[in-house]
């Protein structure tokens, strides 16, 4: 599958929305407005933002090696991480939130996403784990 089509699949569009807005909260809620920067930070904050910004950057990649592999195993693998960091980025969202973040209402906007996007990746990992012989 190449490029241009990937970006037909619901999944990889929802993942590409949940990365910008990822992107524009991490940007928002960092002390160091430098992203690239951000891992070297002493600030909690900015390196819960960091994580957040890793692995929503992380998840469409995951999805496209996951649509491009036969290999049923690596289908499963991936599927699996990005289970994991859709539940980590949740999780940011209250390390920021107990991190003092006053902002709720953008935090709730990115918990919104996260279930939009959920609600997406496990209709595509049940139809991507179900057609063994891709």
């Amino acid at each position: 599958m190449s490029l241009h089509n990937l970006r037909t699949v619901p999944v990889y569009r929802r993942s590409l929305a949940l990365c910008e807005m990822s992107r524009e909260i991490a940007s928002y809620v960092s002390f160091n407005k430098d992203l690239l920067k951000l891992y070297k930070s002493n600030s909690l904050r900015d390196i819960i933002a960091d994580s957040l910004l890793t692995d929503a950057i992380l998840i469409p990649q995951k999805i496209a090696i996951a649509e491009t592999t036969n290999s049923y195993t690596e289908r499963l693998k991936t599927t699996s991480y990005i289970s994991i960091m859709i539940r980590n980025i949740s999780s940011y969202c209250n390390g920021l939130e107990h991190d003092g973040v006053n902002e709720k209402e953008y935090l709730n906007l990115l918990r919104g996403e996260i279930a939009v996007f959920r609600s997406s990746f496990k209709k595509w990992r049940k139809s991507l784990l179900s057609d063994g012989n891709r």
